[in-house]
């Protein structure tokens, strides 16, 4: 699978990471590969907006599986 950032997120990320970068050396290569692990797992987190919570799922073919957190 091929995860394809829209511009805007892209130039963000690439922003992030050159942060990290001045301030330690190597650290922005590891959140870009920290970005793009996250990118492939099958599991997905969803931040509520008005509440410190995170909903974590899954999609399948037939259903959203729901985990706690």
């Amino acid at each position: 699978m091929k995860v394809e950032f829209h511009p805007a997120a892209d130039s963000e990320l690439r922003a992030a990471a050159s942060y990290y970068e001045d301030r330690v050396l190597g650290l922005g290569d590891e959140f870009l590969a920290d970005v793009e692990r996250a990118c492939y797992v099958d599991h997905r987190r969803l931040a509520l907006r008005r509440f410190p919570f995170g909903l974590i799922y899954r999609l399948s073919s037939s259903k959203v599986q729901m985990a706690t957190s």
